[in-house]
């Protein structure tokens, strides 16, 4: 017998829904516009601050979200919710944030906004997404070296 899989049709539905409103989103705010984004992060050079409201609104959304779904038992699609759990401020947590941000700042992308602008045809999109993959690949191969020696 096949086990049931945990993503449904309304699951599909929700995440395609929710996926198509953030990539708007990305668009709209020109969080998708690696000029406009470098202009924001050179603080000390010509500082676009526009991106500040895009941030700002982005939190008071994630913050409302969060502590509507604390005080819930199930998603609107009648899912069970996963919160992370783990609170814990370690190295990789570290590593992993420094590396995201230094290339934030180097090229004005991030995972999000990538994959709205490869859908665009944009060929440094592209370059950075294959690199993104390449990262997550050389992690997964590092951790299975890692637990294959424990």
């Amino acid at each position: 017998m096949m086990k049931k899989s945990r993503l449904n049709f309304k699951s599909l539905v929700a995440a395609s829904f929710a996926g198509v409103l953030f990539g708007v989103g990305l668009l709209i705010s020109g969080m998708t516009n690696p000029a406009k984004v470098i202009g924001f992060l050179d603080v000390f050079g010509l500082w676009d601050p526009s991106l500040s409201f895009v941030m700002l609104g982005a939190i008071a959304v994630g913050l409302l979200g969060f502590s509507i779904a604390k005080r819930s038992k199930k998603t609107l699609i009648g899912e069970t919710f996963n919160l992370p759990e783990n609170k814990l401020i370690d190295t990789r947590l570290i590593l992993g944030s420094l590396s995201f941000g230094i290339g934030w700042g180097l090229v004005g992308m991030c995972p999000g906004p990538s994959l709205v602008l490869l859908g665009e045809g944009m060929l440094s999109a592209f370059t950075f997404v294959s690199a993104m993959v390449s990262g997550f690949v050389i992690y997964e191969v590092i951790q299975i070296a890692i637990q294959k020696k424990h």
